[in-house]
């Protein structure tokens, strides 16, 4: 690879190493903060109810008042009865004195109800006290027993910063910021190795989403200092160190000293049958082949991810053959290919098959669909 792909890797396995630290970190605190959480939702609990308990009281306490008032109006009534001059002024004294006392039982009545709220107030504020207390404590002790390990991860993500700072100031600032946009998408994994699924044959996968990728992948990475994406999930490829390139690309037959004269003379060009065509040769090209190409990396992925190996399909639009493509079961790439092409809106009557083994009939079954020859001559004695 090229010393911008060199960069790039190596900025690349830095920030999985410094991502994998802080991760660490993250589930070791992880308790610590949910406890530390808990406590504060505890003590904003703990103080909304002591302002609703003060408000309670007071408005106890100005009730108070008020009954306290009406008492005071009912005995200055009954002072001024006593020496009413006649009849009708002592009525007109009663009538006022039943009704203040009318009122007073009124405002008793709410009283009690007050006092009721403010003493399951107090409850519920000394209980919370309490818990808040009792887990204030717990954070303490988690802090101290966490406290060492913490501070270790902490060191460990501080070492950690610096080679991953400097390997990216060792990439041009474009390809930094479309590094860093793909490593905030996928929660790191910016990268993906390049794939050879069967070292037999000349083809390439993405490590990510297992895309199938075109053959000449591996040389443009390997002899050109040019960036490659994957065309399904969009990821930067790069080259693992387990597939150099006596591994990666076939080695071609060479010719024995016993045929001198094999190389000097001229091949007839060879036909190639479809089924030996490599898969990226034997598919559709322009926009139906990069909708067929993106709808079976998605297929593929949900294989994948469900840990069921994809199969071979024989994809057909209108009638006509356009490659062989995987996916999870052919009734998923074929609702994959058709919720893509509704979107892009392409029309064409889709249907998707298993790819048929090619497996020749068994040699006793031939020979039992043969008549069997019958001699004209008759039997010798």
């Amino acid at each position: 690879m090229g010393p911008t792909n060199i960069s790039l890797v190596k900025l690349f396995q830095a920030d999985q190493k410094l991502r994998e630290a802080q991760g660490r970190l993250d589930a070791a605190s992880k308790n610590v903060r949910l406890q530390d959480r808990k406590v504060t939702d505890l003590n904003e609990k703990l103080k909304a109810a002591q302002t609703h308990l003060r408000e309670q009281q007071s408005s106890a306490a100005q009730l108070e008042l008020e009954v306290k008032s009406r008492d005071a109006r009912i005995e200055r009534l009954r002072s001024q009865q006593q020496v009413a001059k006649n009849n009708k002024e002592y009525q007109a004294f009663l009538v006022e004195i039943n009704t203040e006392k009318v009122d007073r039982g009124k405002l008793e009545d709410e009283l009690l109800k007050q006092m009721e709220t403010v003493e399951k107030l107090q409850a519920e504020v000394k209980d919370l006290a309490a818990l808040a207390e009792a887990e204030q404590a717990k954070l303490s002790t988690m802090r101290e027993q966490m406290g060492q390990t913490l501070d270790a991860l902490q060191a460990e993500v501080d070492a950690l910063r610096p080679a991953r700072d400097e390997a990216a100031a060792a990439v041009p600032a474009k390809l930094r910021d479309a590094f860093e946009r793909l490593a905030e998408r996928y929660e790191g994994e910016a990268m993906s190795p390049l794939l050879k699924p069967d070292r037999r044959r000349e083809e390439y996968a993405c490590g990510a989403c297992n895309m199938d990728l075109v053959t000449d992948v591996y040389n443009k990475l390997h002899s050109r200092d040019e960036l490659v994406f994957c065309p399904s999930c969009g990821r930067m490829l790069f080259i693992p160190e387990d597939l150099p390139p006596e591994t990666a690309i076939n080695s071609r037959g060479k010719h024995t000293e016993s045929e001198p004269d094999s190389a000097s003379k001229p091949r007839a060009p060879r036909k190639r049958s479809p089924e030996k065509l490599d898969p990226a040769e034997r598919r559709a090209k322009g926009k139906i082949g990069t909708l067929l190409s993106s709808a079976q990396g998605e297929s593929v992925k949900t294989a994948v991810d469900a840990g069921t190996p994809p199969v071979e399909c024989e994809v057909y639009v209108n009638g006509k053959l356009m490659g062989l493509y995987k996916g999870r079961t052919c009734e998923h790439l074929q609702r994959v290919i058709q919720h893509r092409m509704d979107e892009s809106s392409l029309t064409g009557n889709l249907e998707v098959k298993e790819k048929p083994s090619a497996e020749p009939p068994a040699p006793e079954a031939q020979a039992s669909d043969q008549e069997m020859p019958v001699s004209s001559e008759p039997p010798r004695g």
